[in-house]
Formats: C-alpha cells, sequence, structure tokens
C-alpha cells in the first residue's frame, strides 16, 4: 500500500506518460494482462487507455488488472488509467528500493516557521501564566495582611 503524497508523486509522473496499454472489444485479456506485466517490470508505472469499443470502463479494466497483477491503480480520469507496481528488477538497475517521494523546500519553510512561532507563543503563555500566578500570590498575601 502507498501513501497519498506517494500516490500523488506517481501521478505527477503519470501527466508526461504516453499511453502504451490499449483495452480494445474484447476487454481484458490474458494477452493484455502479460503485456501489462511486461511493462510494469520495465518502467513500474504504465498509462492505459480504455477504447469506446471495449464493454468496461477505466476504472473497471484498472481494477481487473490490478487485482491480476498484484499491482496499484494510481488515477483514473475518462477513459485513461495509471497503474503502478515496484519493480525488482528496476529497483536493482537504479538502485532505488521503493518509490521517492520529493519534498517541496517552500512547503518545509513554511513548517519550519509555523514551528517556530507556536514554540514563541507556548514560551510567551507559559511566562505570561507564572506572571499571573506570582500576581495572584502577592495579592493574596496583601488581602490577608501578611504581605511586605
Amino acid at each position: 500500500m502507498i501513501t497519498s503524497k506517494q500516490r500523488a508523486e506517481l501521478r505527477a509522473r503519470a501527466n508526461e506518460l504516453d499511453t502504451t496499454l490499449m483495452i480494445g472489444k474484447e476487454g481484458v485479456t490474458d494477452a493484455t494482462v502479460q503485456e501489462l506485466d511486461r511493462q510494469l517490470e520495465a518502467r513500474e508505472l504504465v498509462k492505459g487507455k480504455v477504447l469506446e469499443t471495449a464493454l468496461m470502463s477505466a476504472r473497471e479494466a484498472s481494477d481487473q488488472l490490478c487485482e491480476a497483477l498484484g499491482a496499484e491503480g494510481i488515477q483514473c480520469v475518462g477513459n485513461r488509467f495509471v497503474v503502478w507496481r515496484r519493480s525488482e528488477t528496476l529497483a536493482k538497475k537504479t538502485g532505488t528500493a521503493k518509490a521517492k517521494v520529493k519534498l517541496n523546500p517552500v512547503k518545509l519553510g513554511a513548517q519550519k516557521r509555523r514551528a517556530a512561532a507556536r514554540a514563541e507563543r507556548e514560551r510567551k503563555n507559559e511566562y505570561f501564566k507564572q506572571q499571573a500566578i506570582e500576581f495572584a500570590k502577592q495579592r493574596r498575601r496583601a488581602d490577608r495582611g501578611d504581605g511586605e
């Protein structure tokens, strides 16, 4: 199972992919499953299209293919779908063991600034809380008459 961030990264990578798998009027056949398996092993991310003559939707085709191959359905839009499965062969070639997620430096900077601002607010709140406690103690002493 992949996380939503990984899924978003894979969707972004799929935008520039060409459609390499076509599902025709026969639907999902053994040949289609074998071809998708070969493509997934070669590139991990495959974009497919369900032709108008097919009697199924892109979601149905994607679900059937994912179930047959143990892959993840990344996206279905209109008559196109994107499927991903980790490729051991590709991981050995490139030296990566899992799908990488790019981190946005602008977002990280904003998160750090918010965390610093939150820490500063908490520090100030603690200071004013202690000041209020001291003031209450002094007032109580003054009310009792045993103050300075």
